[in-house]
C-alpha cells in the first residue's frame, strides 16, 4: 500500500488535502496554506462561485457527486477531506 492510499484502498487524508490544495492554487487563486482546519468562507475567503469551483473540480477529479445536504455541513477543509473519504468508501462498497 503506498502513502497515497487508505487502509480501505482509497486516497488517504494527506492525499485529499494534497489534491484541495492543488486545486485551491490552480483554480481559485489561493496563494496561503491550506489546512484541515482552514474555514472555507472565513480563512480561505470563498465567495459562493469559488465554493461551487471547488464542488465541481472535487467531484470532477474523485468521480463523485456532492449534493446540497453534503455541502451544507461543510464549513472547513477537514469536513470536505472527510466527506470525499466517505463518497470514495461508499462507492467502492457499491
Amino acid at each position: 500500500m503506498s502513502s497515497d492510499e487508505a487502509e480501505n484502498g482509497g486516497p488517504s487524508m494527506a492525499s485529499i488535502l494534497d489534491t484541495i490544495t492543488t486545486i485551491a492554487r490552480e483554480n481559485l487563486d489561493y496563494e496561503g496554506t491550506v489546512t484541515s482546519d482552514k474555514r472555507l468562507v472565513e480563512d480561505l475567503a470563498l465567495d459562493s462561485l469559488q465554493l461551487l469551483s471547488l464542488a465541481v473540480a472535487v467531484e470532477d477529479h474523485y468521480r463523485i457527486c456532492l449534493d446540497e445536504d453534503d455541502e451544507a455541513h461543510i464549513d472547513t477543509v477537514g469536513d470536505l477531506v472527510a466527506l470525499i473519504e466517505a463518497k470514495i468508501a461508499a462507492l467502492d462498497q457499491a
